[in-house]
């Protein structure tokens, strides 16, 4: 019964890590989505799911997710070496400046919000890893599911739910997007999460690494976008 407990608790957690009211800032920043709206390469919800789940598939089951892994299995072994150069991996494959700046700010208001919650000072990563964490978004949250028990796939999920979220509400903003049509893409994609954790799973180190031309593009014209309501 207890574990059961432990296990709900874990999930609970995992609710609130990945809650659009957590403060990080993920609603400030549309991941190129602003310029391809303004280019047209995203107009509906049909171009808009193409463009998602190419990044779905081409990039964070070959990058974020694995990356992930094996931040928190250096959190179970602690070999503060391997999640420091993981964390350093991810930062520096993000391919253009805003995306770089995101990255770190998302990091450090993550680190932020998991410093002031209670029993942090327990956490004695949260200071001696700091400069991990300080780096990457996905650094945190691997160290947040570490400490909270959050299974392996679990957390792989409820990073790419908060991703998809994240996006698609930009997207509703920008496009403009009914509601509802958002929520139909929202389903759609998670059709497919299933099977991309399983991927990600299996993706081994020496495969690890991608990179998305458009993204890249969209995210560099983004800087000198006239008129931007995202910071990304």
């Amino acid at each position: 019964m207890r574990a059961r407990n432990q296990d709900g608790l874990a999930k609970l957690r995992l609710f609130q890590l990945i809650s659009p009211s957590l403060p990080i800032g993920s609603f400030a920043y549309s991941q190129g989505i602003e310029w391809a709206v303004e280019l047209g390469w995203i107009a509906d919800s049909k171009s808009l799911a193409t463009w998602l789940e190419s990044i779905l598939l081409d990039s964070l089951v070959w990058l974020d997710l694995p990356v992930l892994l094996r931040m928190q299995a250096a959190l179970e072994t602690h070999n503060k070496k391997a999640f420091f150069d993981w964390s350093q991996q991810l930062l520096s494959s993000r391919e253009t400046k805003e995306l770089r700046e995101e990255e770190l700010n998302r990091a450090r208001a993550l680190l932020t919000v998991l410093s002031k919650l209670p029993g942090a000072s327990d956490w004695p990563a949260l200071l001696s890893w700091r400069e991990a964490l300080l780096q990457t978004h996905a650094a945190g949250f691997a160290l947040a599911s570490h400490r909270w028990g959050i299974k392996p796939k679990d957390m792989l999920n409820g990073y790419v739910w908060s991703w998809l979220e994240s996006a698609v509400m930009a997207a509703i903003k920008l496009i403009p997007l009914g509601q509802s049509d958002g929520q139909a893409v929202l389903y759609q994609l998670t059709e497919k999460l299933p099977e991309t954790i399983d991927k990600a799973m299996k993706v081994s180190d020496d495969e690890i690494g991608a990179s998305s031309t458009a993204l890249a593009i969209a995210s560099s014209l983004h800087e000198t976008q006239y008129t931007r309501l995202f910071r990304s």
